[in-house]
């Protein structure tokens, strides 16, 4: 955890900013709580515990500063809640999301299937791809299948 904070730390700096402790707490929330696609209200209730004195008004600051050098991405899944997600080293892309409608779960993609389309648009069009990010929106595996046992229970 430490080298990562150091890496932000280090971007933060290369842009004319500094890791203040509000935006450390803020940070070490975001990676004690990867996997958990946070809202603003979710890391200000957590960095609460660490650090008391900090203001709701200070978490969202500092999220939509990570959120602008991209040391977070800012999602939206359709229920008008914006989530904060933390970027990785490791792939060239964000990962990608399932989104239940019916239960509101969420399920991430670490593969990066669009490779081949990225290709294609640089050789059709010129275009190159720089980042991309997909959401499917459906029913999850659980709501079907609750949703067949209904149905069986209804016949």
């Amino acid at each position: 955890m430490e080298a990562r904070i150091d890496k932000i730390k280090q971007q933060l700096q290369s842009q004319g900013y500094k890791l203040t402790p509000q935006r450390e707490a803020t940070v070490r929330v975001l990676l004690e709580n990867e996997e958990d696609h946070l809202s603003a209200e979710d890391v200000f209730m957590l960095v609460k515990d660490k650090a008391p004195e900090i203001g709701l008004a200070t978490v969202y600051r500092t999220l939509e500063l990570l959120s602008e050098m991209h040391v977070v991405e800012k999602l939206n899944f359709g229920d008008g809640v914006a989530r904060y997600d933390l970027r990785t080293d490791s792939s060239k892309h964000h990962h990608h999301h399932l989104i239940c409608v019916q239960c509101g779960s969420m399920d991430e993609i670490k593969d990066d299937w669009l490779l081949p389309l990225e290709e294609r648009l640089e050789e059709e069009f010129g275009f190159s791809v720089l980042d991309h990010r997909l959401d499917f929106q459906g029913i999850c595996r659980k709501c079907n299948e609750k949703n067949a046992n209904a149905k069986k229970d209804e016949s």
